[in-house]
């Protein structure tokens, strides 16, 4: 089961996959890096990067730069995000590589209404 479009893909700062595939419709980035720039997913600890990659690939057209027009080269063949992975399975990889990497998330911020006053 794939994840569906109001799973998160970034954890760190709650990014859904619908809000990732609606940048890239809207604002077309031509790298991967532009989500990241928008949105901040993929700027905490650094699971999601890989997806984000892949999911660039299929919402957005694969971009040549300028000095590059008209030369001969190979097609760009871009991946495709894995179709079996659903929300559990993508949050249950995300506890273990930080384990891994014993990195940890940024803090969490207190919504605005929630901090209290000096």
């Amino acid at each position: 089961m794939a994840l569906k479009p109001d799973d998160t893909v970034c954890f760190c700062f709650k990014v859904s996959l619908q809000k990732i595939e609606t940048f890239c419709k809207v604002q077309k980035p031509k790298y991967a890096s532009e989500i990241s720039d928008c949105l901040s997913a993929g700027t905490g600890c650094g699971w999601c990067v890989p997806m984000l990659k892949k999911l660039h690939g299929q919402f957005c057209e694969p971009y040549t730069p300028p000095w590059r027009v008209g030369q001969d080269q190979a097609p760009v063949v871009r991946e495709r995000p894995p179709t079996e992975v659903n929300q559990e399975t993508w949050a249950s990889g995300r506890q273990e590589y930080l384990a891994e990497k014993k990195n940890n998330p940024p803090p969490k911020s207190a919504p605005e209404g929630d901090q209290k006053s000096s």
